[in-house]
């Protein structure tokens, strides 16, 4: 029988509880300790490679104390437990136990194991109390050596007092405050120390000079210049129509519009390249971004596309579309704002970096929207490419709202100005002012065959009201009451179910009618008259095209921005004295009448005349496709917005004036032994200066005598001599 000391039992089960969970504790501690030793002298080591960052510097460093008081922290518990397991081991060796002859083996099994894991759990803490030294030399060495460098590196990372970069510490100290309040800066390595913001500064932005322990190669190695590539013109426009899209009604309208008129194109294009013969064009790579029609606009016209809204817009974009591919140019089409950002290379974050890369177009046209779009997400690099924009904008942009510190000092600022601008880079619809440039649209033109066939089809009787829209009806019943005495009305006026009431019951409504279909009721028509509105849209040059008269009212006063609700806020201050200033002075009589609608008499005695009036159908040749190639490529050519101006013309540094007298004593012209001035355009030959009558303004006293006012020739005049002749 074997008899067990119920103390020693007890004593037993106690160390065989405590030592294994103690065990696999120690195995935990000891696996711990390797790993953070490795992670911690590891990231200690990496921090000395060459090359590295200046922006790692700080952040690494940082972890050297941190590192030192956790190792004493191990070595301390080590020792605590060394002290407890010796507590344990005394208390085992006076407490009376004696295994029984029965039992060798299980008594020896237990208590020299409990001895041997003090051992080892000895020998760790030894060993890590010895590398906690070295760990503690190593950081000592390594801490004095990162004092060294960073205050190196801080003597390098200090806003330099550069006169030729005055605004560099103002820009550190913006940094300092405001780095995190775009992602952007993150993008390009700002990562809040004084080395990150500098070498932004210098090398992303161009505040600051660069730093001379840069790497300066990557910085100030420019890309490679494309090779010059010759423009060949293109008659198929079926990639054109692939470039456009598709998925919104717009641009359904302007791929129709297209397809339409490409036979017109390609007969203009013959002609264009005949006149230009073998002269050299180079492709450009232009992108287009129509702004009106992103979603971030609100993509107002596309809803109204079928319903009647104004198409002029559209119109000009598919024909400036079609010129600039026909031309042979390298065109990408946007109509989002992330397509926008992806082809300009804007990088993450809220638009206050510059571009990722230098921009690949050499030329950008959009509108107003696009405008802001861009200078939203570009920063600095929209100040930088700005010369590189034109921008479509259908009733123009007067100086006085494109100048800024102009604008703010006379009360000129608007929601469409404020841009700073070469005035030239805004281009019309219409030859408004020859301060901005005139881009036009096309009217299809009709061939020989067809203008005798309109001809034979006219009714005599017949007119067509200019106005989709029922509202531009409101109020007309007089006038419309006047016109039906002499003429069949008829109408386009959309609708959905039930006819409009503003639109009376003897007009015969076509509701809203296709484009060719449209065409073929304005070659029957002999009248197409307009109600004041909408102002200077595209559809009078396409009724005079194909044979119609154009009446419209004449303004009293006339109407601006100081005294109509539809110019207010447009960055001109420009009156308009009719519905359709560009029919009525460029065009004229037999085509257009501009009467005072507020005159009955008057109003009546105009279509009497007009019933009278024979005309033919008339277009003028800039609204031709082959008048719109011509002008495209020449301003392609000839406009240069990004070359820094000349002090003054080389042809005003002569001391003789290069002016005569002209034969007939009236005006001056430029001599013709007067030597040329290379670069200039339009070329000084065709400059004819008039004196103008006291009061009478420049662009009138130019339209008197058949001329246009050119501003490119003022410097030019602007001399004593010039003036005294």
């Amino acid at each position: 029988m074997i008899t067990v000391n119920p103390d020693g039992k007890i004593m037993v089960r106690r160390c065989l509880v405590t030592l294994r969970p103690f065990r696999l504790f120690v195995l935990g501690i000891g696996f711990f300790t390797v790993c953070f030793l490795m992670t911690s002298l590891g990231g200690q080591f990496s921090a000395r490679r060459l090359g590295d960052s200046p922006f790692t510097i700080r952040t690494e460093v940082l972890g050297g104390p941190e590192s030192r008081g956790v190792l004493r922290k191990m070595s301390d518990l080590l020792e605590l437990m060394v002290k407890r397991m010796d507590t344990l081991a005394r208390l085992g060796n006076s407490s009376g136990l004696h295994p029984e002859a029965g039992h060798p083996h299980a008594a020896a099994h237990r208590l020299p194991s409990g001895a041997g894991l003090m051992e080892r759990i000895q020998a760790i803490a030894q060993n890590v109390s010895d590398i906690a030294v070295k760990v503690d030399q190593i950081l000592r060495h390594s801490l004095l050596l990162h004092s060294k460098v960073s205050e190196g590196r801080r003597d390098q990372c200090e806003a330099p007092s550069d006169p030729k970069f005055p605004d560099c510490s103002g820009k550190v100290e913006w940094m300092r405050a405001r780095w995190t309040s775009d992602p952007c800066y993150a993008f390009f390595g700002v990562d809040g120390t004084e080395c990150s913001f500098l070498i932004y500064l210098s090398e992303v932005e161009w505040f600051c000079p660069p730093l001379p322990w840069r790497n300066q190669t990557s910085a100030q190695t420019a890309p490679k210049p494309l090779p010059r590539v010759q423009a060949v013109f293109r008659s198929n426009l079926s990639h054109l129509l692939e470039l456009m899209g598709s998925g919104k009604e717009s641009l359904i309208f302007m791929k129709k519009r297209t397809k339409r008129l490409t036979a017109q194109w390609a007969t203009a294009v013959q002609r264009l390249a005949q006149k230009l013969g073998d002269v050299w064009r180079d492709q450009k790579q232009i992108l287009v971004h129509i702004g009106f029609l992103t979603e971030e606009s609100g993509d107002v016209f596309s809803p109204r596309v079928l319903k009647g809204g104004p198409l002029g817009e559209m119109v000009q974009w598919a024909d400036i579309l079609a010129a600039l591919y026909i031309l042979g140019h390298s065109l990408r089409v946007t109509v989002s704002l992330k397509e926008l950002q992806s082809n300009l290379g804007v990088p993450p974050g809220r638009g206050n970096c510059p571009l990722t890369m230098p921009l690949p177009f050499d030329l950008i046209y959009t509108d107003y929207h696009g405008l802001q779009q861009m200078k939203q997400h570009m920063g600095l690099s929209f100040r930088k490419y700005r010369c590189r924009i034109r921008v479509i904008d259908t009733f123009g942009t007067e100086p006085a709202y494109n100048h800024e510190e102009y604008a703010t000092l006379h009360g000129y600022r608007t929601n469409w100005g404020y841009w700073n601008l070469n005035p030239k880079q805004f281009m019309t619809m219409f030859p408004h002012t020859p301060d901005n440039s005139f881009m036009g649209f096309v009217s299809e033109e009709l061939n020989e065959t067809e203008k005798q066939l309109i001809k034979g089809s006219k009714a005599n009787n017949m007119a067509v009201v200019y106005g989709k829209e029922a509202s531009i009806w409101k109020g007309k019943e007089k006038f419309l009451g006047i016109l039906h005495k002499y003429m069949e009305v008829h109408g386009t006026v959309y609708y959905e179910s039930q006819r409009p009431p503003e639109v009376p019951a003897f007009v015969k409504n076509h509701g809203l009618l296709p484009q060719p279909e449209f065409q073929q009721l304005l070659r029957k028509a002999k009248l197409f008259i307009g109600f004041g509105f909408p102002y200077e849209g595209p559809a009078p040059l396409e009724a005079i095209a194909n044979g119609c008269v154009f009446l419209q009212s004449r303004f009293r006063p006339p109407h601006s921005s100081l005294n109509h609700e539809f110019f207010r806020g447009k960055p001109t201050s420009r009156e308009v004295f009719s519905q359709h200033p560009y029919a009525e002075n460029f065009i004229g009589k037999p085509y257009v009448w501009t009467v005072d609608y507020n005159n009955s008499e008057e109003f009546e005695a105009a279509i009497q005349a007009i019933m009278k009036t024979q005309v033919e159908p008339y277009l003028p040749y800039e609204y031709t496709c082959e008048g719109m190639l011509e002008r495209i490529q020449a301003y392609i050519q000839h406009q240069d917005f990004c070359a820094a101006p000349s002090p003054a013309p080389p042809g005003t540094r002569t001391s003789h004036s290069p002016f005569v007298l002209a034969p007939n004593a009236t005006h001056l012209e430029w001599a013709r032994n007067a030597s040329e001035v290379p670069g200039a355009w339009p070329p000084p030959h065709s400059l004819r200066a008039w004196l103008a009558a006291p009061g009478r303004a420049c662009t009138d006293a130019c339209l008197d005598h058949g001329l246009v006012c050119e501003p490119s020739f003022f410097p030019f005049l602007n001399s004593q001599e010039a003036f005294l002749q």
